[in-house]
């Protein structure tokens, strides 16, 4: 199914997300990293003669195979843990563009590592992430992510590998002669969508299904986004809220796998922005230790929600970067445990400190950790006039 046609439409579709990305425009000589999984090298390989072809300077990295990361996590020593290798944050401080290629050979090898070593690693390497941040607030640098098929996730998702490969190649319009031109138009219609959340003078969204009844308080100097390039396919718009003002109830009806781990039936209950109470059906342990791993990890960084007539994405894939974009019958929306962006910050970002993010609410975190519900739902706009609108319904803003 992944052709050789549909794979150049996709290095198409991944570098005009990269451009898209960028605040300022890419030019000969700048710097960009393709990080791949194995699965996914003819994807690489064609994406890195298109950036050579730009004269761009291409590097490539090839990620820990699944053997490679059970055997770091599992028999690595403390130091060996937290070892950073030489010039890596000079690297990161130079890059001016990254696509990472996912296409992980296995979804649960880490299920019998110990959570916290896990979640250790991921905080000693939170310092490269910042590099990022900082640098992307300023223009000079932006990334993308996309996902190829591999059998463990089409077996994780109940699908034989075609089937799985079919909803990719539909989920990022593959199957259409100008893809990017099709994602050119989405990103034209969605801003309309966004123009008009961005125009509302919201207090609060109130999010109410079966098992969710959870206010957001988005914040001042607050702007929804989304569309923007960074993530092929994305259909989500959304905002990283005033962590403060979080109260209620999130369920998460999909399963999530993450770090090697399976997680199911998530539960949370917050009050005054911080989740007090936390269960899942399984992965518990998982769970309870993710959130434990920083201050921010057990408060909301990001809000989002998803029109379903946009994604064609109708079946669980077993992979956030899909299933946060699931369309179906009813949408989705998702909020993201740790980490906030600074680019839904409606002032210029590169202003963005971190003390101006402490004073509005910006949470910071190692973790990013997206969950989902597509339960059908509303979701209601409470203004500062004390007038209450209804937003989204049954999969659809009501715009």
């Amino acid at each position: 199914m992944l052709t050789q046609e549909i794979l150049e439409r996709y290095a198409d579709v991944l570098v005009w997300g990269l451009t898209t990305a960028r605040k300022e425009k890419f030019k000969k000589g700048d710097i960009v990293l393709i990080q791949f999984d194995l699965p996914a090298l003819r994807l690489a390989e064609m994406l890195y003669a298109k950036l050579i072809d730009r004269g761009m300077n291409a590097l490539q990295r090839l990620s820990m195979t699944s053997f490679m990361e059970h055997h770091f996590y599992s028999r690595a020593k403390a130091k060996q843990l937290l070892f950073i290798p030489p010039g890596e944050r000079e690297l990161y401080a130079s890059l001016n563009g990254r696509i990472y290629l996912h296409a992980p050979e296995s979804l649960t090898h880490l299920a019998d590592v110990d959570p916290a070593v896990i979640a250790r690693v991921q905080l000693s390497r939170k310092f490269l992430r910042d590099i990022f941040n900082e640098r992307e607030d300023q223009g000079l640098y932006a990334w993308t992510l996309c996902t190829v098929p591999t059998k463990d996730m089409a077996k994780q998702a109940g699908l034989p590998l075609d089937d799985y490969e079919r909803q990719l190649i539909r989920a990022c319009y593959l199957d259409e002669q100008n893809p990017v031109g099709k994602w050119t138009a989405i990103y034209r219609e969605v801003g309309e969508i966004k123009a008009w959340l961005n125009s509302l003078p919201v207090r609060s969204f109130l999010i109410v299904s079966q098992n969710v009844d959870l206010r957001i308080t988005p914040g001042e100097k607050r702007k929804w986004i989304g569309i923007s390039g960074h993530n092929i396919p994305s259909f989500e718009i959304f905002l990283s809220p005033d962590w403060r003002g979080t109260e209620g109830t999130y369920y998460a009806n999909q399963p999530s796998f993450r770090m090697g781990n399976y997680v199911e039936g998530v539960r949370l209950r917050f009050e005054k922005g911080v989740a007090v109470s936390t269960e899942a059906q399984k992965g518990q342990d998982f769970v309870v230790k993710q959130l434990a791993m920083d201050k921010g990890a057990a408060q909301v960084g990001e809000f989002s929600l998803t029109d379903r007539r946009f994604s064609r994405i109708d079946r669980f894939m077993a992979d956030t970067l899909f299933d946060e974009n699931y369309g179906g019958e009813y949408g989705n929306c998702h909020i993201a445990l740790g980490s906030s962006y600074s680019d839904t910050y409606s002032g210029n970002p590169a202003e963005l400190d971190k003390k101006k993010k402490r004073v509005l609410g910006f949470n910071d975190s190692a973790l990013h950790w997206d969950l989902i519900n597509t339960e059908p739902k509303t979701v209601t706009a409470e203004l500062t006039t004390g007038e209450k609108i209804l937003i989204y319904e049954n999969g659809e803003f009501c715009y």
